[in-house]
């Protein structure tokens, strides 16, 4: 008081009461708990029934239980021993028509795209020119052979004169060697002759080889000449065609093994997709040689292509039937697990459990595999459900399903679950909206 009354003495204000602060400071942490467990009080409300109406539901998803599995019975059978690979469809022959003479090409006589065979008259090439070659040659060779003919009459003249010694032998050896010399020279006129009679029969121009004549490559008119590099015209052979494919050095040994046995290997040429059957042929030979590059060998399988469903340069995938592996066991490809026990399958026991069966995989085919060992015909195996499955896991099999209720989906899980005492899905919704109901 002393203190106060000497402060307002000297003019100053005395310091008001400061109240305290942890009153307020606590009301806003319990409003904001209740808040807090309002949320979480809400959250529990919309999540509980969901996990309540969870043990419901069979099937697969169900972690008690047997699990609904599809099963098959393993079973003897063949099946191919294949090798895939991708081919070059390569013709047999392809033939780039080109003249023999220059000249004039005065006629063409087939169509673009026209099948011909072989000997069918394609082209001409102005004749007039090699025919009068060819009648020079002749008139030559007939001036030549008369000058011959006379040489020798009068070599048989001197040839009695001198046995009769009225000429002079040199006379007679003179008329010799000019006989001789019209010889070489009947036999000269008689080369320019068949020479001339060639270049005039290459006028006409004929197919070489029977094929599909491709896109003319010289009109009718055009003075064509030897050193034309594009010729007339390509003419390829399409009945039969040829594929050139190939495959990795390590299968050489299985291929080689089955044609020096004498059988005759099919080969099927497949579309890009694999997916519609283009052709289907034999392997005809092997390369002689492997790449050292690619570490792959080629092979020449040949089709009949009849309906032409080859083409030339086209892309294609083969598949190579080397062999077939008959009275194998053979499961689905679904069957088939991979995992720490290597590639097993589930077997089926008797008491309707499943058994980690580990196999050894032979030869595969389209979706069947070979089973070298491991299973026995008729054993049962697992081909749907193995997702959720482990060693010694109930099942049930569809027989068993179909007889326990004859229905199956949402209907038959509803009655599973009032029958083993677990909630129903409709069951505990209708709870959660007796409680909704009761908390408002």
């Amino acid at each position: 008081m002393i203190d106060q009354t000497a402060d307002k003495a000297r003019g100053l204000r005395p310091a008001p009461l400061t109240r305290s602060r942890r009153p307020g400071r606590l009301w806003r942490v319990v409003a904001w708990t209740l808040v807090i467990l309002l949320l979480l009080a809400g959250l529990a409300w919309i999540v509980w029934p969901r996990q309540a109406a969870q043990p419901a539901r069979g099937g697969r998803f169900s972690t008690t239980g047997p699990m609904p599995v599809s099963v098959l019975a393993a079973e003897k059978g063949d099946v191919p021993i294949t090798l895939n690979a991708l081919g070059t469809v390569t013709p047999l022959a392809t033939v780039t028509v080109k003249t023999q003479i220059n000249g004039q090409l005065t006629r063409i006589a087939f169509q673009e795209g026209q099948q011909v065979e072989r000997g069918d008259f394609l082209a001409e090439i102005d004749p007039r020119p090699y025919q009068a070659a060819l009648d020079q040659a002749q008139g030559q060779l007939q001036r030549d052979q008369a000058l011959l003919r006379n040489a020798e009459v009068d070599l048989q003249r001197y040839k009695t004169l001198a046995a009769q010694d009225s000429i002079a032998r040199q006379q007679l050896d003179t008329q010799d060697a000019l006989v001789r010399q019209y010889q070489g020279t009947v036999k000269a006129d008689q080369a320019m002759v068949d020479n001339a009679r060639i270049n005039f029969g290459f006028c006409r121009i004929v197919a070489p080889v029977s094929g599909r004549v491709g896109l003319r490559q010289v009109d009718q008119g055009n003075y064509v000449q030897v050193s034309d590099a594009g010729g007339l015209v390509v003419i390829t052979q399409l009945k039969p065609i040829t594929v050139i494919f190939t495959l990795p050095e390590d299968n050489l040994s299985a291929v080689l093994k089955r044609l020096r046995a004498g059988a005759t290997l099919q080969v099927t040429a497949l579309d890009r997709g694999q997916k519609a059957k283009l052709a289907v042929g034999s392997l005809t030979t092997i390369d002689n040689q492997i790449d050292t590059t690619t570490g792959t060998f080629k092979l020449r399988a040949q089709f009949d292509n009849d309906d032409e469903a080859l083409f030339p340069n086209q892309f294609v995938n083969i598949q190579l039937l080397v062999d077939v592996q008959r009275d194998s066991v053979v499961v689905p490809s679904s069957a088939i697990q991979r995992g720490a026990p290597g590639t097993f399958v589930y077997a089926v026991q008797p008491d309707s459990t499943v058994k980690v069966q580990p196999v050894a995989l032979g030869p595969a085919a389209a979706d069947r595999v070979a089973i070298t060992s491991g299973l026995a015909q008729g054993d049962k195996v697992v081909v749907d459900g193995a997702d959720k499955l482990r060693d010694g896991a109930k099942v049930m099999l569809p027989e068993e399903g179909a007889a326990a209720g004859g229905t199956s989906g949402p209907a038959r899980r509803g009655r599973q679950a009032g029958q083993d005492g677990t909630p129903s899905p409709d069951g505990a919704q209708e709870r959660g909206q007796g409680r909704r109901r009761s908390a408002q």
